[in-house]
């Protein structure tokens, strides 16, 4: 089969609809054919998309390439939300399923379930519809409560932390759409979430690690505190019992990539923060804690670092 899916007006990979293929002269058999090849991959029932193009998307981008393909069909009765919405608004989503679409109905039936699909009752004003990517979706606070309302406590901070962090969306602006919807389904503990959530968590990482230290009955740390020296900031670091003389830093590969100089390697940009690092002792006196995703595995010990650091800087 040879079908031309380049689309060189658009930055995002062409979706063929099986209706498109069967007016081109493609028939089923010969649509089943390029998927057995390699050649097509069927995305959901109906679309497909270049095996290249599908190759190159990661778990993400693939559930983006997914809902295009659902809007390409349900055109605009449905609005995406929850988990996908808060994809396409480029909120950070940690250890959340993304096999299934998220769209809110604009109708009054009652919310269901399909293969690849959830349907979510609510409804969707035209005037609060906001189009990304060419998609509709809902606004990102509502977006970000929609989604944190379906998942743990934890998973549910990373997405709001996100939000705030990257001034999508205030807290203000979280607190009253919050009020505006205590009576949806699973909305229970959203009110804790908006609490707690902080846009001074620069990741997911720092997101974790704030709840970790949350739960763990330690006294509350100061998000990115600031060091001077001589009334100029040397350093800020992620979390700081300064009474303790203790500092927690989350490293990430992340972090190191968006820190990254003009012509530097990952290497130079770790040796550049363990100078910063001695800086910070060598002005404070404090401990410096530092902690990796494996870390956030295993609370107890985490919890019991620190301790012991406070200890033997009161000592």
């Amino acid at each position: 089969m040879r079908l031309d899916l380049t689309d060189t007006s658009s930055s995002e990979p062409t979706i063929l609809l099986r209706r498109e293929a069967l007016a081109a002269g493609v028939d089923d058999r010969a649509l089943r054919r390029a998927v057995r090849a390699g050649e097509l991959v069927r995305v959901r029932h109906g679309a497909y998309i270049a095996a290249d193009d599908w190759g190159r998307a990661d778990g993400r981008e693939r559930h983006l390439i997914t809902a295009r393909a659902l809007h390409r069909t349900h055109g605009d009765r449905v609005a995406f939300s929850h988990h996908t919405a808060a994809c396409l608004h480029g909120l950070d989503l940690w250890d959340v399923d993304l096999r299934r679409l998220h769209v809110t109905r604009a109708d009054d039936k009652h919310g269901r379930r399909a293969n690849d699909v959830v349907h979510h009752q609510g409804l969707v004003e035209p005037n609060e519809l906001t189009w990304v990517r060419g998609l509709p979706v809902v606004p990102v606070s509502r977006a970000a409560l929609e989604s944190a309302s379906l998942v743990s406590l934890e998973q549910g901070l990373v997405t709001l932390d996100s939000a705030l962090r990257n001034d999508l969306c205030d807290k203000e602006a979280l607190a009253h759409r919050y009020a505006a919807v205590g009576g949806w389904p699973h909305s229970l503990g959203l009110q804790l979430a908006v609490t707690l959530a902080d846009g001074r968590h620069e990741s997911a990482g720092e997101t974790r690690t704030g709840h970790l230290l949350w739960r763990s009955g330690l006294p509350a740390p100061v998000p990115q505190l600031e060091i001077l020296l001589d009334g100029r900031v040397i350093a800020r670091v992620d979390f700081a019992w300064p009474e303790h003389g203790v500092v927690l830093e989350f490293d990430g590969r992340k972090k190191y990539l968006k820190y990254l100089r003009p012509g530097e390697s990952v290497t130079d940009a770790v040796l550049r923060e363990k100078k910063r690092e001695d800086l910070i002792r060598e002005v404070t006196g404090w401990i410096v804690i530092r902690v990796v995703w494996a870390d956030l595995a295993d609370p107890r010990r985490l919890v019991a670092r620190i301790e012991r650091a406070m200890r033997r800087a009161a000592a």
